[in-house]
């Protein structure tokens, strides 16, 4: 004892503590959110105008004729989205997951992309394709939009069962979907400015290209936060799971790769 003693420093009658490691720095939560929201920017800004002509009368062209025939699809489309991804990417930022908002908020969004999905479903098949879009994007829409509905159902059906894992999946690859207008604009803009305007055929790549990006990235995304655990042992790991319904979505960290 006394030679523990003797080892303390002097004047102290405490034993010196081993210093703590310094904490990795973190990215600011809102970083994804405001990622994502900057992603939307361009496609938000064009269906504001879209329905400012709607609104105001403007001049009908060959290029607008087909809303002006029939304003509801576009019109629902517009919201929708806009909802959708809007609320969605605040969806991202742990301080609000870990509160009632993300589940209010998950009230909001998960109809709003389905309202997204069946008006841009819709469109696809009522209006007349423009001079730039061909068969295969047609049915490239047409395979997406059920595809992104079916994803939020899935989401829907497994966070009412508990099943965080998979709601998340899901939910992030229905986004991944709706976000595909703000990815195309950074695959269509490169193309307008060295190339020029793009003709059908590279008018559909480029478009198709928007979406597989964006689809991809949730697909990394989901496997990440598998590897990490992130969820927990798995759906089936009891009441706890069920109790971390509140967090649906991945962090921000995470999330922030898809913008």
């Amino acid at each position: 004892m006394t030679e523990i003693q003797r080892s303390r420093p002097a004047g102290t009658g405490r034993t010196s503590r081993p210093a703590r490691a310094p904490r990795r720095g973190r990215r600011p939560e809102w970083l994804a959110p405001a990622g994502l929201i900057a992603l939307t920017l361009v496609p938000m800004a064009a269906g504001s105008s879209r329905l400012a002509q709607l609104g105001s009368g403007a001049e009908v062209t060959a290029e607008n004729a087909r809303f002006f025939d029939s304003p509801v699809p576009v019109i629902a489309h517009i919201i929708g989205s806009t909802v959708f991804l809007l609320v969605g990417a605040l969806q991202f930022a742990p301080s609000l997951r870990r509160r009632r908002w993300h589940r209010l908020a998950g009230r909001v969004v998960a109809p709003a992309g389905l309202l997204s999905a069946a008006s841009g479903l819709w469109m696809a098949v009522a209006y007349d394709l423009p001079d730039n879009s061909g068969l295969a994007l047609m049915l490239i829409r047409v395979v997406l939009a059920p595809a992104m509905a079916a994803a939020i159902v899935v989401a829907l059906l497994a966070i009412r069962r508990g099943d965080v894992r998979t709601h998340s999946a899901w939910m992030t690859r229905a986004y991944a979907i709706g976000l595909g207008a703000g990815t195309q604009v950074l695959t269509i803009m490169p193309w307008a400015l060295l190339v020029g305007e793009p003709d059908e055929f590279a008018y559909t790549v480029l478009m198709a290209l928007g979406w597989a990006i964006n689809l991809a990235v949730a697909e990394l995304v989901i496997r990440r936060r598998a590897r990490s655990g992130m969820f927990g042992p798995g759906p089936d790991s009891g009441p706890r799971s069920r109790t971390r319904a509140a967090l649906d979505l991945p962090s921000a960290t995470d999330a922030a790769h898809l913008s």
